[in-house]
């Protein structure tokens, strides 16, 4: 058999600046790049034409083209991936696995699997940080713990970072790629999905709109935001080259980066967080659950036209502006008192930036159940959010035509009483 390493794509979407294939490429000869339709994750996926399955069937295409010129191809495994390494192991002399750590609990279960699977066989499996400048276990308080709240943790993050950091992995070794020109990368169709009408942001960063997105990023109807999350997301670009022009023009937008961190320690720290809140006692909210009110926030047709707005722009497009993403948890959470899970599981199945750490972390902060400090009473004002941040309904108009006319939904319930009503219930389940 063929002796050959593996590296294994996963989040890391692109062949620049990636550190699990830089160090395969580095250590090993014959590396055979390979990627696995996760059956255990697209089994889950309700809709069959998601657009996020269609974008990194197109990026698995796209590394094929540039690795065909270095005479090389990528080997594409469609199923559970513990089953694809037992075929790769029966096909192959395999001499070490590298690849790029993930976070989340389905990933670090996956892994602990498969090393222990190559182990048995005496193959060692690399793993790199790669999706983070720093990964959790990195940025500790005085007393070697994770970090509760944001701002000291940022504070950290901030006068650890040096420029080394930022400067990526290169050049390749390109010729200890394994010379094969032949790829297998089944349809769309073959996988069980079918093309999307969903349009993919460009993955080019707007220096631009990141100069200027502390002024711009609150408002709908600008474009003042990268709209880069799917990229950061499945790694078809780097954080360490985004970080850099953050770094070099916009603290604001750095800011946002480390916040994407610091979810992603929370949830490696706290896996209970999937379906639990962080704090405990948040648990015994009773939530009205009222399946009637959940369809018309899900449909935008609340009666609310920043609320409705953003829930239109979110269903027909997968992205939905970041300002409107807290309006509408908020009011979900606290104006209907329905469950946070509920929304973060829409958003999950909606959103083409979908990250399980940030989705929770933004759902656990607008219900108040997460890591903020001072969360139960903070209840937005719709009405006020659109004044300040929308006031000449330009973002409105745009997603809801019939604004102005009897098509358009009466509020389906009143702010200030909504507003008492969220107070009175938080604090009466935490005063048990």
């Amino acid at each position: 058999m063929k002796k050959i390493s593996i590296f294994w794509f996963r989040r890391d979407l692109r062949l620049e600046d990636n550190h699990g294939l830089f160090q395969a490429l580095s250590e090993s000869e014959n590396v055979l790049p390979l990627f696995i339709f996760d059956k255990n994750i697209l089994e889950k996926l309700e809709n069959k034409s998601d657009a996020r399955v269609e974008f990194i069937h197109d990026q698995i295409s796209k590394i094929h083209q540039e690795l065909e010129k270095k005479d090389s191809s990528i080997l594409i495994k469609y199923g559970d991936p513990e089953a694809a390494y037992r075929e790769l192991l029966s096909e192959y002399s395999i001499q070490a696995v590298y690849t790029n750590r993930d976070y989340e609990p389905y990933a670090k279960s996956r892994d602990k699997k498969i090393k222990s699977l190559l182990a048995d066989k005496d193959i060692p499996f690399h793993s790199f940080k790669d999706q983070l400048i720093f990964e959790p276990g990195e940025i500790l308080n005085g007393s070697g713990e994770f970090y509760k709240v944001f701002t000291p943790f940022s504070k950290v993050w901030l006068s650890k970072l040096s420029p080394k950091m930022l400067e990526g992995y290169k050049p390749m070794h390109w010729k200890n790629l394994y010379q094969t020109s032949s790829l297998n990368l089944p349809t769309l169709k073959e996988i069980g999905f079918e093309k999307s009408e969903v349009t993919i942001p460009s993955k080019t960063a707007d220096e631009e709109v990141i100069s200027h997105y502390n002024e711009t990023r609150d408002f709908p109807a600008k474009n003042g935001t990268s709209r880069l999350g799917i990229h950061l997301r499945f790694g078809s670009i780097s954080i360490r080259q985004l970080a850099q022009k953050a770094k070099e023009l916009n603290a604001t937008y750095l800011n946002e980066l480390i916040w994407r961190e610091f979810y992603m320690m929370i949830l490696a720290y706290n896996p209970q967080v999937v379906d639990k809140a962080f704090k405990p006692a948040y648990d015994q909210i009773p939530w009205r659950n009222n399946e009637e009110e959940f369809a018309a926030w899900c449909q935008g047709m609340t009666g609310y036209p920043i609320v409705d707005a953003g829930m239109r722009e979110l269903n027909a497009t997968g992205y939905m502006h970041n300002r409107v993403r807290m309006v509408v948890a908020s009011f979900l959470t606290k104006h209907l008192l329905i469950d946070w899970r509920w929304g973060e599981a829409y958003f999950a199945a909606k959103l083409l930036d979908f990250e399980l750490a940030s989705n929770n972390g933004g759902w656990q902060w607008a219900a108040g159940t997460g890591t903020d400090a001072q969360p139960y009473f903070r209840v937005f004002n719709p009405s006020s959010q659109q004044e300040k941040f929308d006031k000449n309904w330009k973002y409105i108009k745009k997603w809801i035509p019939e604004i102005n006319s009897d098509k358009y939904p009466k509020p389906i319930v009143d702010h200030k009483f909504a507003r008492q009503r969220a107070i009175d219930t938080y604090k009466s389940a935490l005063n048990q």
